[in-house]
Parts: C-alpha cells; sequence; structure tokens
C-alpha cells in the first residue's frame, strides 16, 4: 500500500468500527475510524488519496446524507457501503449516487480486503487526475480572452483560416496566438493540449 493512501471507516458502531481497522491493519492497510458523521466530514484529508467505508445507518446524518454532503463538495473519494438493513433499493441508490460497492454486514473479511483494496487503487487513480485537472486549469486560467478565443474555436476543430475570419484577424496573428497557448500551457504542441483537454473533461475559463 502506498503511505499516502488511507481508508476512513465511518461507522457508529465502535465495535465494528475498530474490527474493521484491525482487519485493514492485518495487511499494513492505513485507516482511521469515526463514529459520528460530524467528525468525519470535518477532519476528513482531501489533500492525500483515500476511500470511505460508510454505514447507512446512523443516528445523526444517514450515510447518504455523508455520500450527499461529499457529492455537493465535489469529493472524488470511492465510497464503500455497509449496511446490516440493506436490500436492493439502497444498493442501487448507492451505486446510482456514486458509489463504488455496498456489502451487507456481516460482510466476509477477504471479500472486504478485495473490495477496499479496489476502492484504494480507484482513489490513487482518481487524485492523480484531479491534480492533473488542476494543473492545466492552473495553466488555462493564464490565458488571455483573445487566447481562449482562439482555442474554443481550435478545440471545436476550426482550421486556422476560418479562426481568423470568424474573429477578424489575420491567420499570422492566429498563428502567434498558439504559439502563446502552447508555451503558455506548457503543452508540446496545439494537438497535444487539445487532446489533454478532452481527455480530463476540462472546460475553458470563462471569458475575461
Amino acid at each position: 500500500m502506498e503511505s499516502g493512501t488511507v481508508v476512513y471507516i465511518l461507522d457508529d458502531d465502535q465495535e465494528l468500527c475498530e474490527s474493521l481497522a484491525w482487519l485493514l491493519e492485518s495487511v499494513n492497510i492505513r485507516s482511521r475510524c469515526f463514529s459520528d458523521a460530524t467528525s468525519f466530514l470535518e477532519s476528513y484529508d482531501q489533500s492525500q488519496p483515500a476511500c470511505l467505508v460508510l454505514d447507512v445507518r446512523m443516528a445523526e446524518i444517514s450515510g447518504f446524507g455523508v455520500q450527499e454532503k461529499l457529492n455537493r463538495a465535489g469529493s472524488a473519494m470511492p465510497v464503500v457501503f455497509v449496511s446490516a438493513h440493506g436490500d436492493i433499493r439502497m444498493s442501487v441508490r448507492a451505486l446510482q449516487n456514486g458509489a463504488v460497492d455496498f456489502l451487507e454486514k456481516p460482510y466476509d473479511p477477504q471479500h472486504m480486503l478485495d473490495v477496499v483494496q479496489a476502492a484504494m487503487l480507484t482513489a490513487r487513480e482518481r487524485f492523480a487526475l484531479a491534480g492533473r485537472q488542476r494543473e492545466l486549469l492552473a495553466r488555462l486560467d493564464s490565458l488571455t480572452s483573445r487566447e481562449l478565443e482562439v482555442l474554443r474555436l481550435v478545440l471545436d476543430g476550426v482550421p486556422s483560416k476560418q479562426i481568423a475570419g470568424r474573429l477578424g484577424i489575420s491567420v499570422k496573428t492566429v498563428d502567434v496566438h498558439r504559439t502563446r497557448i502552447r508555451e503558455k500551457t506548457g503543452a508540446d504542441s496545439i494537438a497535444t493540449l487539445v487532446r489533454d483537454v478532452l481527455q480530463l473533461g476540462l472546460g475553458l475559463p470563462a471569458a475575461r
């Protein structure tokens, strides 16, 4: 396991929480236990990859309530739901809202380990992707309004000559903007930049 990846356990049954933490520790997986939603939501660290094992039924805020709060906050943390009272409707709801799995208590220990390890891998992949998105967005934010206009048209597949006609500038000026866009974003080429923007699912900054 990568030392920077943590498994959060949120379950108001302290005994079950500690039991799962012990199981994870037995294979060197670092975890943190929480028995109430408020403490977890105030404490979890968004600056490192993590996944969450989340109980459905809790006194203060339900597991679905926690999931909704995380979704509203834009969290990419994979969530594994657990419940002693699970049914198909609950499972479907959890998965539709972004959970990666739904396990019934009592769960098979090895199956839980398999699910958690898969969730940790997903957490690392999502964390890396989010980092790449933030880095590229910061570079795109350095572009001028005209450079953003040019880049939007490039993303739409419009050739330089047509871009010049639409913006009322010369083709040479379009080429200058394309060069500046490439330099400011650190891209090897405009084609590489277009690929990265599309692959990362980014929207360009709003016009200034």
